[in-house]
């Protein structure tokens, strides 16, 4: 049991992040001036992505019998990485929204290494964390090429 309820909370911690995810793209969708379809459109696959990841993380903490998070991060060791990610999704120019979601991407990345340290999890968790973390890998590399070619 005791297993079963740390990987909940390992999950609840990534769908937490990936709340944070989808709240800070949809606020930097918002920041882009209308010049900015490309990053806007860019910002709803993110946001696209990171419901899909919710939902499969969800689904597992549901299967084990554990209560599902639904808000934002306010606690949970994988937190800490991610405190003001929310507060850093501001900014008004291209360069400041890309550098701010760059520094997010960074913080989801670190949030999924520190649980795939969990030496406990079971092996269908830690590939379903793993692969998400290739995909979010993905995205990290595009807003930091994007942000790159800004410079």
């Amino acid at each position: 049991m005791k297993t079963t309820t740390a990987t909940a909370e390992v999950l609840n911690d990534l769908v937490q992040i990936n709340n944070d995810r989808i709240e800070g793209y949809e606020k930097a969708r918002k920041e882009l001036k209308d010049g900015d379809n490309d990053l806007k459109s860019l910002f709803l696959n993110m946001i696209e992505e990171s419901q899909k990841y919710k939902m499969a993380l969800a689904t597992e903490v549901a299967a084990s019998g554990q209560d599902i998070e639904t808000g934002t991060t306010t606690s949970g060791k994988i937190y800490r990485g991610w405190m003001d990610v929310k507060a850093i999704f501001t900014g008004h120019d291209r360069q400041t929204v890309l550098n701010n979601c760059e520094f997010g991407e960074d913080a989801a990345q670190a949030a999924y290494k520190l649980a795939l340290e969990d030496e406990e999890l079971p092996s269908n968790i830690r590939e379903l964390i793993s692969e998400q973390k290739t995909s979010l890998r993905r995205s990290h590399d595009e807003i930091k090429r994007l942000r790159d070619s800004q410079a």
